[in-house]
């Protein structure tokens, strides 16, 4: 068990460390190096729209992955999405910028950022599907939270990689220094393959190629026989998805442009949350066990409904300490409470034959809903109001439709994870 959870978080931090790279770079160079013809708010919002892209890709990937793991196996699916983000993420790192080839700079970089959507898309899925698979009956939420670290690491990892880069002279930065987190992930992805490689196939997906009783359309099956149950989980992702992009990117342009504070503080302010969900993540995993999944996800919608009040004026105070601990605190408040659980409830909700399709569907789509355009919406939002109560409407509006979901979902803390 050790071993199936070491090697898919740490293929999950490489592959988010891949994806989460390109936000950090889209909130402060690619505005600058791939859409330079344009004002400052319109270039931010094309280099989020193009940050955008890759989620609008994840349930592409969602599909292909989740048919192929639902049809051939969890682990293959693994290794091929691995191998489709590095080369994505290592070919932006070698992209020339708009000055040295014109229009054709932001094609290729909505192009490749579409090819990690596409993989980050099937990761999710497989990852979860190993380790919960594999857990103990009563430990699946605190196993499954274990491979949601990967994400705050991810994050981690970027920020800090970003965070050494800030020190650079702005020139060098801009010519060369952002291309180095993206160059340097061929040697994560190296790791994870290796590591990825010595898995073996899941005991529930066993059963099934045993019984020779695999779906022939699992997507279709999801969506055709089982509607409910997918937009169920839709809709307990939409919400934790939003706030924890509008935290992570769409603070970095809020507090350096409109509120003026120093862009390696509100990157701080990241790594520190980012750091804090090591702990907390596994915590609320480990209380879904205890108390249910359901309790986690209705007391996370709640609380992050009340911190999309404050989130916004504890920023304005412009004091470091309140803004540092403001952001690192909310972060495992409003994405913390449901990301931890998450790992087990969303595959809980659907059948063996069509787990990773369904899951990973179901959060991919919420993922494009609200994950990828929610630092756009969250920009366009302030040049239109010049103030931020429309996001704090907008993040409680998403909030509703987590807590919805949550009251329509069944509690599957105790169901059997090898029903077909």
């Amino acid at each position: 068990m050790k071993r199936i959870v070491w090697a898919s978080v740490l293929g999950t931090v490489v592959e988010w460390y891949d994806f989460l790279i390109y936000g950090t770079a889209a909130a402060l160079v690619f505005n600058k190096l791939f859409f330079p013809t344009m004002d400052p708010v319109a270039g931010t919002l094309a280099a989020f729209a193009a940050y955008a892209v890759g989620f609008v890709a994840r349930p592409l990937g969602g599909a292909i992955f989740g048919h192929f793991g639902d049809r051939i196996g969890r682990k293959a699916m693994l290794t091929l999405t691995m191998l489709i983000m590095g080369l994505g993420t290592f070919l932006i790192g070698c992209l020339p910028t708009y000055e040295q080839i014109g229009i054709w700079a932001p094609i290729l970089l909505v192009l490749l950022r579409l090819l990690q959507g596409v993989g980050i898309g099937g990761e999710w899925g497989g990852a979860v599907l190993m380790v919960i698979e594999h857990a103990p009956e009563k430990k699946r939420g605190f196993y499954g939270s274990l491979v949601q670290v990967g994400f705050p690491a991810g994050v981690a990892l970027s920020t800090a990689t970003f965070l050494g880069l800030t020190m650079l002279p702005q020139q060098d930065f801009l010519s060369w220094g952002w291309r180095l987190p993206f160059l340097c992930s061929i040697v994560l992805i190296g790791v994870g393959l290796f590591v990825r490689l010595k898995l073996v196939e899941t005991p529930a997906f066993a059963q099934v190629k045993k019984t020779e009783s695999a779906a022939r359309m699992p997507v279709l099956d999801v969506i055709m026989k089982e509607p409910r149950t997918f937009l169920t989980a839709v809709g307990l992702k939409v919400s934790e998805v939003a706030w924890v992009y509008v935290l992570t990117v769409f603070s970095i342009v809020y507090a350096t442009g409109t509120l003026g504070l120093p862009r390696s503080l509100i990157l701080y302010a990241i790594l520190l949350g980012a750091v804090l969900e090591f702990a907390t993540l596994p915590l609320f995993g480990w209380l879904s066990d205890k108390i249910g999944r359901r309790p986690m996800y209705l007391g996370g919608a709640l609380i992050s409904a009340l911190c999309a009040l404050i989130v916004f004026p504890l920023l304005e105070t412009r004091d470091p300490t309140v803004v540092v601990i403001s952001i690192a605190v909310i972060m495992s408040l409003t994405h913390g409470t449901m990301f931890g659980p998450q790992a087990a409830f969303l595959p809980e909700l659907f059948g063996t034959r069509v787990r990773y399709s369904g899951a990973s569907l179901g959060c991919q789509i919420a993922a494009a809903i609200s994950g990828g355009f929610a630092p756009m919406i969250a920009t366009g939002l302030l040049a239109w109001a010049g103030a931020t109560w429309p996001i704090a409407l907008y993040l409680i509006g998403l909030a509703a439709i987590t807590l919805v979901a949550t009251l329509y979902a069944t509690e599957t803390r105790d169901l059997d994870i090898g029903r077909a």
